[in-house]
C-alpha cells in the first residue's frame, strides 16, 4: 500500500476517519492516472466508471458548455454516476498542466459504501451540500 495515496485519501472528508483496511482497501481497487493537458477525464452525459481523486495539476468543470468551477488537489469527482448509476452531471477537463488522479473503479467504490457506512453517511452529507450550492447558484440567478 503506498502510505502517500493512503495519507491523501485519508484527508479527503468523504473518507476521513476510515479505518487504515478501508483505505487499504480503496488502494487495491484503484491506480494513479496521468491526464495530459486538455485531455478529457469525463464527458457530461456519459457513463462512469471510476471514482477520481485529484493528486497533482488541475482541472475545468464544465455543465452545458458554462464554466462552473476548477478542480484541484485535493477534490474529487464522479462519485454521483457511481451511486445513481445515471450518466455523468458534467465534463472535466485537465488542466493546462495535466492532471494526475486516483482512479477507484466503480465495483470497489461501491464494496466500501455498502460495507462501511460513514462513508456512506459522509458522501450522502457533501452531495446534498452540492445540491444546496446548485440550488442556492440558481437561485441568485432567477
Amino acid at each position: 500500500m503506498s502510505d502517500d495515496i493512503a495519507t491523501r485519501l485519508g484527508e479527503v472528508r468523504l473518507f476521513a476517519g476510515c479505518p487504515k483496511r478501508v483505505l487499504r482497501q480503496l488502494i487495491e481497487g484503484g491506480r494513479e492516472v496521468d491526464h495530459k493537458p486538455g485531455r478529457e477525464v469525463a464527458a457530461e452525459g456519459r457513463g462512469a466508471a471510476a471514482f477520481h481523486y485529484v493528486m497533482d495539476g488541475s482541472a475545468q468543470v464544465t455543465v452545458g458548455g458554462s464554466a462552473r468551477g476548477e478542480l484541484k488537489p485535493g477534490d474529487y469527482f464522479g462519485e454521483i454516476s457511481l451511486i445513481d448509476g445515471k450518466p455523468r452531471s458534467a465534463t472535466v477537463k485537465a488542466g493546462d498542466d495535466g492532471m494526475k488522479t486516483f482512479a477507484i473503479d466503480r465495483f470497489e467504490f461501491n464494496q466500501v459504501i455498502k460495507t462501511h457506512p460513514d462513508v456512506a453517511h459522509t458522501l450522502l452529507v457533501n452531495v446534498c451540500g452540492r445540491l444546496r450550492q446548485c440550488e442556492a447558484a440558481r437561485s441568485a440567478m432567477a
